[in-house]
């Protein structure tokens, strides 16, 4: 029988076992070690090797005593025996425990003392474990950090490579989640992105355990305590309008909803960075400095960094803490929620660039999920797909989206929350015919959205998919605010659009009787 927590203490204890490192001495590590080199801002630069994102399918849950009866199981959360498990985490750390230095990390998930988790992470590369520091909540001294007795532990082996056959694994990747051992193990792959929606889904399973809403979204608030929730996947635009210098930044994309307000569930972000620059994000732009981590972007000789250079991948990131935010909140909470944005980067280009969403609406929207999977975030996506991902998070939800959708449901009620469907995808045509929605444009509607000053003015509905679209917006030119009027074909609108609405309605279906009356009240 594996004894799980010896091996894992049998590494963290070796000798040659680096704890709780400075990020000075992590940056050190991680150039003596050839994993990364400096910039010319002072931030890491490491590049990932094949896996540029996140591998789904070679993610898999332990079914056993705990998790059966628990999760919903199927294509999202894949079933993997114990002793499948047990095998491969014994080669593991075998493996491990040969490498000359191992990196430690002890820290939390979850800004709210009440349910927070604390977790370990033991990594084979030091800037993963720097990745890790910088994601996670950090503890405040090392004194502190010996204290934490680790609910979760992240065993991350990335030149671990497995053998399907010999393994049981899909491929050589694997992303392994025992609910009972409460142990993530990660191997052949050296994407850091893992780490952190590996955690992300614990914290998917504990909080509604405990009464408390987990959310796939950014959050910032305004002087006026008025919350803002952005849902929506990688790439729609969580990061860059949260980050807003009006208004001090929650956090940019996990966050947990309970009896006293929003709380974010990491200590930083985690952004994209293709085709970045100073003029249109300035916040996340100066965030890259020395205790920043970048994945995958291209530099010249002289550490310059070419943030429009896609030729590693599209999926560029860049991992930073959340304060270097000037305006971010510290400690990052806050009150209920005033306004929820369901972000949608609608690659057929029929949706609306916003929208005011029912309850019955935003229910079923919700569920729905609609938005494009954008190049790079997955392996093997190198052109927007349009895709329905339940809740706008279903790779990371183990519970059955109705869990969720109910919670979120009832806050909406009981807070008197407004909800908008904005899109930050295409207009005038679907991608590779239309333009990608101007920015500048998005933030204004982002804006008054939050601030009221929609609710004064006047909609109209819109006739293909019922929902209501303001008749003009400051700042934003009136003709694109109903997306048919800036095609140039109504019929090619109609023709897509009424493609698009039938794929909705097909994909409700999966949800079955329990979620009939959300589709005839809140669909089309």
């Amino acid at each position: 029988m594996v004894n799980h927590k010896a091996l894992i203490e049998g590494l963290v204890n070796k000798p040659s076992t680096h704890k709780q490192l400075s990020n000075a001495e992590l940056v050190e590590a991680s150039i003596r070690r050839g994993e990364a080199v400096l910039t010319n801002t002072g931030a890491l630069r490491a590049q990932t090797g094949e896996y540029t994102g996140r591998s789904p399918k070679d993610r898999f849950i332990v079914r056993d005593s705990v998790s059966d009866s628990k999760i919903d199981w199927g294509e999202v959360n894949q079933p993997v025996s114990q002793e499948i498990f047990d095998k491969l985490f014994d080669k593991v750390t075998t493996y491990l425990n040969d490498k000359e230095e191992l990196f430690v990390f002890n820290g939390y998930a979850g800004a709210d003392p009440h349910t927070q988790l604390q977790l370990q992470v033991v990594n084979e590369f030091s800037w993963h474990n720097m990745f890790a520091k910088t994601m996670f909540i950090r503890p405040e001294t090392k004194e502190e950090a010996a204290k934490i007795d680790p609910e979760f532990t992240i065993v991350s082996a990335p030149t671990f490579k497995a053998d399907p056959e010999v393994d049981g694994t899909g491929s050589e990747v694997f992303v392994f989640v025992s609910l009972e051992k409460k142990i993530i193990l990660i191997g052949g792959t050296e994407y850091g992105g893992e780490m952190k929606k590996s955690i992300f889904s614990i914290m998917n399973y504990l909080l509604p355990e405990q009464g408390v809403l987990s959310m796939h979204c950014s959050a910032n608030v305004g002087e006026n305590k008025d919350v803002a929730l952005f849902f929506g996947l990688s790439g729609t635009g969580k990061t860059t309008l949260s980050a807003d210098p009006e208004r001090d930044l929650i956090g940019d994309d996990e966050h947990g909803w309970n009896d006293d307000g929003v709380f974010n569930i990491e200590g930083g972000c985690y952004a994209k960075t293709i085709n970045l620059s100073k003029e249109k994000e300035p916040e996340i732009f100066d965030a890259i400095k020395f205790g920043a981590v970048l994945e995958n972007v291209v530099i010249d000789e002289n550490g310059n960094a070419d943030y429009d250079d896609d030729s590693l991948t599209e999926n560029t990131r860049a991992v930073y803490p959340l304060d270097h935010i000037d305006n971010a909140r510290i400690p990052s909470v806050a009150g209920h929620p005033k306004t929820i944005i369901f972000l949608t980067a609608d690659a057929f280009g029929v949706l609306p660039p916003i929208s005011k969403l029912t309850k019955d609406q935003a229910m079923y929207h919700f569920l729905s999920g609609f938005t494009s999977k954008l190049a790079g975030t997955e392996r093997g996506v190198t052109t927007p797909q349009p895709v329905f991902s339940t809740c706008f998070g279903s790779p990371f939800l183990p519970l059955h989206a109705t869990v969720y959708a109910n919670m979120l449901g009832d806050l909406i009620d009981k807070h008197d929350v407004n909800v908008y469907l904005v899109n930050t995808g295409w207009t005038g045509g679907e991608y590779g015919v239309g333009k990608r929605m101007n920015l500048a444009h998005t933030r204004s509607m982002v804006r008054r959205a939050i601030s009221g000053d929609l609710e004064l003015g006047e909609f109209v509905k819109d006739e293909m998919f019922g929902l209501s679209i303001p008749t003009s917006i400051t700042g934003v030119p009136a003709e694109i605010l109903s997306p048919i009027n800036t095609w140039e074909s109504a019929d090619a609108y109609n023709e897509k659009a009424q493609g698009l609405k039938d794929q909705f309605i097909e994909n409700f279906k999966k949800f079955g009787e329990e979620s009939a009356a959300i589709a005839e009240k809140g669909g089309f």
